[in-house]
């Protein structure tokens, strides 16, 4: 299946939020299918539009002057104007806010694969005059229209090495996935890193993202990273801050009630995809010769949840638990006032209840294990799947 078929979820949501007045701005990796989807909304939409890309010096030109006379000239009749990586137009917002001003007609949308970049460019200028949507690699909300549950059991290993970028779903051979996925990491992802901060030592961020791969599901010091990179706390700080603003990583803090007992000083990292780490690591070997399947496991639950929570609802904060005494859950979400524990095993034979500190200090959380037999439930119903521990 190429690319351009694969049905984005939150395509419809959108088409619904479009409207003159606004702009709508979708956030995501590079390579995730965002300009794919902005060509499908343009045809979608049967307006004279303009589509640009950031990048482009032929447009920059003119999408940076801040001057109404200057886009009145360039845009002409458009009806509906879309910048792709958005965040390369030196302050976008005012530009943008200019043109909201002076074309109260025209359609705005724009994307960006840095999210601080672009955010941090269009929020004040747009205050109350945006749309937020972010973009990730094709979640199994999207995939399970596409296979029967044989085959996505069947699969399942597959994306737990190679993830779930659209090119790597549908190449032929694992030699092609892996050759895609090398590119993305040398060619896209840590260039952004480079570029967004000026940064020249690039070995020093794949380093970085390395030490990082090998500590899935465990809290990270950044003082262990800094000696160990032989850099000082505040630069490690930075650049693992960069890698979240630009999609490689995102990061979790530990839970407390401000209970002496629970740890919440350092965060826990995930990777955007599995096939991402992999790559960092060069490590595609099957699972049954490897020894880090539970934390590809991990991994990979923890962002289906968060793409399926971000798709459909309802919106929730993530955090770890873990005590001075080694007890700890894998996920906690809190929402609606209430706490819900996740517990993620690759072994299906390991049978735990939940934690007893966590029993005793949340008496009304509920806890339940996520392992391959209900996993689908947990990351691609509509409805999240509760219980009581």
């Amino acid at each position: 299946m190429e690319n351009n078929l694969f049905d984005r979820h939150i395509y419809k949501q959108i088409l619904d939020s479009i409207e003159p007045g606004r702009v709508t701005v979708i956030y995501g990796p590079r390579r995730v299918g965002k300009t794919v989807l902005l060509k499908k909304i343009q045809a979608e939409l049967s307006k004279k539009t303009m589509y640009v890309n950031g990048e482009d010096m032929l447009y920059r030109g003119w999408l940076e002057s801040q001057n109404s006379s200057i886009f009145r000239e360039n845009l002409g009749e458009t009806e509906i104007l879309i910048i792709d990586e958005a965040q390369h137009v030196n302050s976008i917002g005012l530009n943008l806010k200019i043109m909201v001003d002076t074309f109260p007609n025209l359609i705005i949308i724009v994307s960006g694969s840095s999210s601080f970049e672009l955010a941090n460019q269009i929020g004040e200028p747009l205050v109350d005059r945006k749309t937020e949507f972010k973009l990730y690699p094709l979640a199994q909300l999207e995939l399970k229209k596409y296979e029967t549950a044989a085959e996505t059991k069947e699969l399942l290993t597959k994306r737990l090495i190679y993830g779930s970028y659209p090119k790597v779903l549908t190449a032929k051979s694992n030699e092609q996935k892996e050759k895609i996925l090398l590119d993305l990491v040398n060619n896209y992802l840590i260039k952004d890193v480079l570029a967004l901060d000026k940064i020249k030592k690039s070995n020093k961020i794949f380093d970085l993202l390395r030490l990082i791969a090998h500590q899935i599901g465990k809290e990270v010091s950044i003082s262990e990273l800094s000696r160990s990179l032989q850099l000082n706390f505040q630069t490690v700080e930075r650049y693992l801050d960069l890698m979240e603003k630009t999609w490689v990583i995102t990061k979790v803090s530990g839970f407390s009630s401000n209970l002496r007992k629970e740890i919440t000083k350092n965060y826990r990292y995930y990777f955007i995809d599995n096939g991402i780490r992999n790559a960092l690591i060069q490590n595609f070997n099957e699972l049954n010769l490897r020894n880090d399947t539970g934390e590809l496991w991990e991994n990979y639950i923890f962002m289906e949840r968060m793409k399926k929570r971000t798709y459909t609802g309802p919106n929730a904060n993530y955090y770890f638990w873990r005590t001075y005494s080694q007890q700890e859950i894998d996920l906690i979400e809190e929402h609606g006032g209430n706490l819900y524990g996740y517990e993620f095993k690759w072994n299906q034979k390991k049978i735990n209840s939940a934690p007893k500190e966590w029993k005793s200090t949340y008496e009304n959380a509920q806890y339940k294990i996520i392992n391959p037999d209900n996993y689908l439930d947990f990351v691609a119903q509509i409805l999240p799947i509760l219980s009581h521990s």
